[in-house]
């Protein structure tokens, strides 16, 4: 800034008015101001939302808790349509076991997906009966058996299950069961 007194400050500030009005004489302003550019959309991912949508479904979905599972005793489900008589002889393994899966050591997510791509393929290959290993959750602490749950949890939701129960002892007790699949 110069030394300037005041007065001569407004003379200054007047003399770039006058030049600015100079300068823009013969410009014609805008009829309408432009409009605003709408905000920008954020992306999303396709598969996070559907898997939400996934885990919120199964959430609201009810529950057959079955009282023996959280225990953590021997599971037993049958369709209503399929005789007790079918469950008894799956219990005492009258139905030969013709394909088999161990999701020992395991993440639910894991485990979840190899189950359901193991039953795909059965119910693919015609396979009547299978027997899925889990485990008896001993290292789950509170949790209790988390891949027992869950995988009750799949069969139950899987149409084309007709029964399972827990095996018997010598394949696996309660860290395993048979499952008799549909093959329509």
């Amino acid at each position: 800034m110069t030394d300037l007194p005041e007065d001569d400050e407004g003379d200054e500030v007047d003399e770039e008015a006058r030049l600015f009005r100079e300068a823009v004489r013969g410009v014609k302003p805008l009829r309408a101001p432009a409009p605003p550019r709408p905000p920008a959309v954020r992306p999303r991912a396709r598969f996070t939302r559907a898997d939400r949508a996934a885990v919120l479904r199964e959430s609201l979905e009810p529950q057959d808790e079955d009282p023996e599972q959280l225990t953590g005793e021997a599971l037993a489900f049958r369709r209503p349509h399929m005789p007790a008589t079918v469950l008894r002889r799956l219990r005492r393994g009258d139905y030969r076991v013709q394909r088999e899966i161990d999701l020992h050591g395991m993440t639910v997510a894991e485990a979840k997906l190899a189950l359901r791509e193991f039953l795909v393929r059965a119910l693919e290959q015609q396979v009547h009966c299978v027997r899925i290993v889990h485990g008896k959750g001993l290292r789950s602490g509170h949790r209790g058996p988390v891949l027992k749950s869950a995988v009750s949890g799949i069969l139950r939701r899987t149409g084309a299950v007709l029964a399972y129960v827990s095996a018997r002892p010598v394949d696996g007790g309660t860290g395993a069961v048979y499952v008799l699949l549909s093959c329509d």
